[in-house]
């Protein structure tokens, strides 16, 4: 394949990777890598939700896919994260020449944290009351992704996701945590920090303004 013919390939896909991004606004990040070159291979990134710039060089996956010709074409739905910490499903689609190298990739990745939200509010839209049941214990500890879990239902129930919530109810969710024994799990203040958009430090503020000589479990 000429060289001319790679390019009018790209600018094929940078229409392709532009009208999905535009058609999934606010939930799919789409990018196209140009792997000609593995320092610069973002060419084309529409509702850019990672952070990136075109000219940002490869992730792991794409320099894997650069130096094996025989790297899997499609990987699909696969978990990966945003660097803020918002979970997200992945699709990489692998662009091959006519020699059999690949010269591009078509990358797909879902904010998988609004869905997540949403079904916290069907969950707490559909739930039953059951009135007169007794108290129930669980001996089971609890776990970080259990904290993650009750910052999604606490913001669900405001109509609200984890990052959006203001500073009065960041703080009141964080106190809550604590009463309910979450704040004792290790690690448990970054966990808290990255889910709801702040510093550990305004973690540890919080959880000290009203009980200074407690300490959670960093």
């Amino acid at each position: 394949m000429t060289p001319s013919e790679t390019e009018h390939l790209l600018s094929e896909l940078d229409k392709i990777a532009t009208a999905v991004g535009r058609t999934f606004p606010g939930l799919c990040e789409v990018v196209l890598h140009d792997l000609r070159d593995s320092l610069h291979t973002i060419r084309t990134i529409e509702n850019n939700m990672s952070g990136r710039q075109p000219g940002d060089s490869a992730t792991e996956l794409g320099l894997a896919r650069i130096q094996d010709p025989s790297f899997p074409a499609v990987l699909q739905n696969y978990a990966n994260n945003f660097p803020d910490g918002r979970a997200s499903k992945s699709t990489s689609i692998g662009i091959k020449d006519s020699d059999g190298n690949y010269i591009a990739a078509l990358c797909l990745n879902v904010d998988v944290s609004l869905l997540s939200t949403l079904n916290h509010q069907l969950a707490a839209l559909t739930r039953i009351d059951e009135q007169g049941t007794r108290v129930q214990e669980s001996l089971r500890p609890k776990s970080l992704q259990e904290i993650r879990d009750f910052i999604a239902r606490y913001a669900a129930e405001r109509g609200q996701t984890p990052q959006a919530l203001d500073a009065g109810a960041t703080r009141a969710l964080t106190r809550q945590l604590r009463d309910e024994g979450y704040m004792d799990i290790k690690k448990s203040v970054p966990t808290v920090s990255e889910a709801i958009g702040v510093s550990r430090a305004t973690v540890y503020n919080y959880l000290k303004e009203s009980t200074p000589n407690e300490s959670a479990t960093t």
